[in-house]
């Protein structure tokens, strides 16, 4: 096999005519990634501000508010990863959460011109595009020569069936960008001369994928060190990577003190500041991939649409893996046939690449395996990694997304090792055809599925809410702002969003203290007003209230400090419908009757 491009020499110059040929490729690539952005996306395109993500409403919500409340901190000189604003009186650490601060920064313009909905699309769709465009640059200019190859590969990674779940309002699994960014710029520690520079240029790119997506962040280093440890130990590499290796440490440590003198007070915030917490609020029992999830084909694609999709995922933002069967004996074949042809430099590329996807597939299936939605009793290895510090945070189904670059670098190699050395007999060619094409296209995306949103109220969009409450005091909706409530959220990101003034909520979605064994979990600690707000809008039914029912409330009102009860025409439920008539009659037995203002009910609440 004719030795391939690498990370560190490149492909070679093309000529004039390859040139131009080359530039309309790279052309196309871009115009095709941009229509399956856009196609994945379509359904809110449709009507940005009045259109919610179907699955994961709550999510979407959250990610609106943080880009919200991120542009008002740096706008107002206010702490980003700090705030009291929700969950009153304690605050949130948003070091420990997903706060998305670059992005906050950068697109608070934007969110201020035209809204979080709206600015929250705009990321989402360009983090499709960018994962695609950045992965094509790196197969392209580092890895293969043939343009198609590089194109099939980047847009296969790009529009994944991890992606295209994690599409469903998770703006930091889908900054897939960062990866072949942080993959580029590792592997130029080992270019002599230039560590200094290097290494600072890497360590200001961890900063920000940090900021952005810090369990991808994570993963990404394990992924790397993985790769990087078994690569230089094979024997093909061993006097080279001994050869590189004061200049790569080096260029290492430089990107650990700039990394770590960006980070400093987010790093202090997540492990020794307010309101921190180890662990998860998320079951790794609950949250694994199951084994037959790899065979089985994503919701979201076109086999999803024939009914051949499946519920083997937790939920339907968590299909990591779901490459289907052909796809994986594709992957299988394009293995071998690689190894047959390499060299012993490429076959030490695709050990490294075959172990990597082996340990990350293992992990992945969590503390005790799943097959097809069973629990068996047979422990996993990361029962036992699971309770190191940090990996203890991570939810282990996500390990599987490792494996999808994995399979798109075996699909360029092999189509770029076709493309050089054509097969001899058509047959032989048409085979290889129809294996790609029976194993890629019942992988090609679906638009995900989205659902009108119940609108924000007149009352908080005039701005009526400020006579109601004092500056920065007390409201609350009912029932109370949760994950499965986001209303809270979604109002006071239109507050700020459009520079009304602060109010402050009691709960939120985020993740705090309070689970078990010291553990982190999904909003606050349930107290008597949110659960019976909660029981009211579940079952339709009013719940018993006595005097000890009322001197609980009382005492929940004191410790929020509340100031003002509301109640909008339509409640947002993100998991089901919300009895509205029910929590107005709950809440009026509660605190007498209410005021009709504008289009909500509103009870004033005394001071205490």
């Amino acid at each position: 096999m004719p030795s391939s491009p690498s990370l560190a020499t490149g492909p070679a110059p093309a000529s004039p005519p390859h040139a131009v040929r080359d530039r309309r490729a790279d052309l196309t690539v871009v115009l095709v990634a941009l229509v399956l952005a856009v196609w994945v996306t379509s359904g809110l395109w449709r009507d940005p501000n009045g259109r919610a993500i179907t699955v994961n409403s709550s999510d979407q919500a959250l990610f609106e508010w943080l880009l919200a409340f991120g542009g008002h901190a740096v706008t107002h000189g206010d702490n980003p990863l700090f705030t009291n604003l929700i969950n009153v009186p304690d605050g949130v650490n948003l070091a420990v959460n997903t706060s998305i601060t670059v992005y906050a920064v950068v697109f608070a313009p934007l969110t201020y011109l035209i809204g979080p909905p709206a600015t929250f699309l705009v990321i989402l769709t360009l983090n499709l595009l960018a994962t695609a465009l950045a992965w094509y640059w790196l197969f392209s200019r580092h890895l293969v020569r043939s343009r198609l190859a590089a194109a099939v590969g980047a847009l296969f990674i790009a529009y994944s069936p991890g992606m295209v779940s994690h599409a469903n309002a998770h703006l930091n699994w889908t900054a897939g960008w960062l990866v072949p960014l942080l993959i580029w710029r590792l592997f130029a520690l080992r270019r002599p001369g230039h560590w200094l520079r290097d290494g600072a240029i890497l360590g200001v790119l961890v900063a920000v994928a940090f900021s952005i997506a810090a369990e991808g962040l994570f993963f990404t280093a394990l992924a790397l060190g993985v790769f990087v440890a078994v690569w230089a130990l094979h024997p093909a590499h061993r006097a080279e990577a001994r050869a590189v290796l004061p200049n790569f440490l080096r260029g290492l440590g430089v990107t650990a003190v700039v990394a770590g003198a960006l980070l400093s007070y987010p790093l202090w915030l997540h492990f020794a500041g307010p309101q921190r917490f180890h662990g998860t609020g998320f079951d790794p029992v609950i949250h694994s991939e199951d084994i037959a999830a790899f065979a089985a084909f994503p919701r979201r694609s076109l086999a999803g649409e024939v009914g051949l999709g499946t519920s083997l995922a937790p939920n339907p933002t968590e299909e990591n893996s779901f490459f289907g069967v052909p796809l994986l004996v594709l992957t299988l074949v394009c293995f071998v046939a690689l190894w047959r042809r390499a060299d012993p430099g490429r076959r030490a590329v695709l050990w490294a690449l075959g172990i990597l996807a082996v340990i990350f597939t293992v992990l992945s299936f969590g503390p005790v395996a799943k097959i097809d939605g069973r629990r068996t009793e047979l422990p996993m290895p990361f029962d036992l990694l699971g309770q190191l510090p940090v990996v203890n945070a991570a939810l282990p189904a996500r390990l599987a997304l490792v494996v999808a670059p994995v399979i798109g670098v075996l699909l360029a190699y092999t189509l770029d090792q076709l493309r050089a050395a054509p097969p001899r007999h058509r047959s032989a060619e048409l085979a290889w055809t129809v294996g790609f094409v029976v194993a890629l296209l019942p992988l090609v995306p679906t638009p995900l599925l989205t659902r009108e949103r119940e609108p924000i109220p007149q009352f908080i969009t005039s701005g009526t809410w400020k006579e109601y409450v004092s500056p920065a005091g007390v409201l609350t909706p009912v029932p109370l702002a949760v994950d499965i409530y986001p209303d809270g959220q979604r109002w006071q990101a239109y507050a700020l969003s459009h520079r009304q003034g602060e109010f402050s909520i009691p709960g939120g979605f985020f993740l705090g203290p309070g689970g078990p064994d010291g553990r982190g979990r999904i909003g606050p600690v349930p107290r008597p007003l949110s659960a019976l707000m909660d029981q009211a809008g579940r079952t339709g039914l009013v719940p018993i209230i006595t005097d000890g029912t009322r001197r609980d409330v009382a005492a929940d009102l004191r410790h929020w400090q509340i100031e003002a009860v509301i109640l909008p025409d339509a409640v947002h439920g993100a998991k089901f419908e919300v009895d509205e008539e029910a929590v107005r009659r709950t809440a009026t037995e509660l605190f007498g009757e209410p005021q009709r203002v504008d289009d909500v009910w509103v009870w004033r609440i005394p001071p205490a």
